[in-house]
């Protein structure tokens, strides 16, 4: 009998080796190469190719040919609206038919429920939920509790999970569990229920014969993928697969399975913090800068449609270290409110900490602040935090991080109606930032009375238009008159 055969796979990428290599000359990264056992028997080989050409062939695999470009059609296909305004957005309009996406998360984020939260809206589309960590029992507890609770958990409601059907279309029949982590028999599965949309909770623990290694492996999550793609694109049914993350954040499996699918959706927040943000990194469909954001309660993920209320404190008159910037991210402008405290270093090297902002960008604003404005703060201590828990990468941030830090160190407090947006050079200038008038009217319809902006921004701009004073500024020298006078 032969031995089996070992062989190493990187966990980040996929390249394979036949011997362990420290680092990998595929990605380059260190101590990423798993091994796996790989069987040679002629029996193995023999039944892991036949269950591959059975999944071909009930996939439709071998029935593609070559067309023409001119004989492609062209036409937009119709989304599926998903009956929740954060993700719509977030996926470019809609779910894509035939389209798979992969949301991933930390622990305990949020994700199983704001799956099953949206297919519980989905009326009238019968959905096929693949568990592979809860059981059936724990799935209907928690659609009961998001049905009762989130202000849809009428009599109806409950009445269609016990079996009945209500009124607004949610039906016992509509949504399908099972429980398995089989790849053989979920697609056995998918043959008899024919589902309009298939979700599976996780791709981690799904697990196919034809591969000799254990469930979450690289080969495995890699061979589950790609069988699942493919049933994807020659049904039209789309797929919604859910991923863990690894300790460094990103997602869990060798990196071939973000390329695999069309959407890659990470669902981020502090869980100690009631807001989820729900941000897309790759999609085919749309655009990559849309955001979705949620507020996580005991009932479930509900939609926030105006975060900038949400994200200003009502009480922050009169207190130091407070300025309010007018950011972008996606399509939405939002303000939000940036903290800053600097004191005098305890231990003598002094501190940079940020929290939802880039840490570097901090420390070249503050070398700014000292080389170009000539405040010193070599021996500060410095903190900065996005209130609410957010991470903002808008450059136009900048102005409101350099006036938080000033107006800590002078201990002065920032007047109430003021916010601002612009990005800071290297040399001290406020560069210019885009969409400039949806800033103008978020700070406006929130109430504020005075907007710092670029002046080049102005070029071309209406100021009658609005009812907020803009105060341009060409330097940070003009904008700190400004505020601190």
């Amino acid at each position: 009998m032969a031995k089996d055969k070992i062989a190493y796979v990187c966990s980040n990428c996929g390249q394979e080796s036949p011997k362990w290599i420290g680092k990998c000359p595929g990605c380059g990264q260190w101590n990423t190469f798993k091994e796996i056992r790989v069987a040679p028997d002629a029996a193995g080989q023999a039944s892991a190719a036949s269950a591959a050409a059975s999944v071909r062939r009930r996939l439709g695999a071998d029935k593609a040919r070559p067309l023409a470009l001119r004989d492609i059609s062209a036409n937009d296909e119709p989304r599926i609206d998903m009956r929740d305004r954060e993700l719509n957005r977030v996926l470019g309009g809609g779910l894509v038919p035939g389209s798979i996406v992969l949301l991933g998360g930390e622990p305990g984020i949020g994700k199983s429920t704001l799956t099953l939260q949206t297919i519980l809206n989905l009326p009238g589309r019968r959905i096929l939920y693949v568990s592979g960590e809860e059981s059936a029992h724990q799935l209907k507890m928690r659609a009961e509790r998001i049905l009762r609770a989130g202000g849809r958990g009428d009599a109806n409601d409950v009445k269609a999970l016990a079996g009945g059907r209500s009124d607004g279309g949610l039906s016992a029949d509509d949504c399908l569990v099972l429980c398995d982590t089989s790849l053989e028999n979920i697609f056995k599965n998918i043959q008899d229920v024919r589902p309009g949309l298939v979700v599976v909770d996780s791709i981690q623990t799904i697990s196919t014969d034809s591969v000799d290694s254990s469930p979450g492996s690289v080969t495995q999550v890699r061979e589950c993928a790609s069988a699942l793609l493919r049933f994807a694109k020659s049904s039209g049914v789309p797929v919604i697969l859910i991923g863990h993350i690894n300790k460094e954040g990103t997602l869990a499996g060798p990196k071939i399975l973000e390329h695999i699918v069309d959407t890659v959706i990470q669902f981020e927040g502090d869980q100690h913090y009631m807001y989820r943000i729900l941000r897309s990194t790759k999609n085919r469909f749309g655009s990559t800068s849309e955001l979705g954001i949620y507020e996580m309660r005991q009932d479930g993920l509900r939609q926030v449609s105006n975060p900038s209320e949400l994200l200003l404190t009502q009480d922050h008159e009169g207190l130091s270290g407070v300025a309010i910037s007018s950011a972008i991210e996606g399509a939405r402008p939002f303000l939000v409110e940036t903290q800053a405290l600097v004191s005098t270093a305890a231990y003598g090297t002094p501190q940079r900490s940020a929290t939802g902002f880039d840490q570097r960008r901090l420390n070249m604003l503050l070398a700014v602040l000292e080389k170009r404005v000539g405040f010193k703060l070599m021996q500060k201590d410095v903190f900065l935090n996005i209130a609410g828990g957010l991470r903002v990468t808008d450059m136009a941030m900048d102005l409101s991080v350099i006036a938080a830090v000033l107006s800590s160190n002078v201990d002065t407090a920032i007047e109430g109606g003021w916010c601002m947006a612009g990005e800071v050079g290297l040399s001290g200038e406020v560069r210019p930032v885009n969409r400039i008038e949806q800033r103008i009217a978020e700070a406006e319809k929130l109430g504020f009375t005075h907007i710092i902006v670029p002046k080049y921004n102005l070029q071309g701009l209406s100021r009658r238009k609005f009812n907020i004073e803009l105060v341009p500024v060409r330097k940070v020298e003009e904008a700190l008159r400004a505020l601190f006078g």
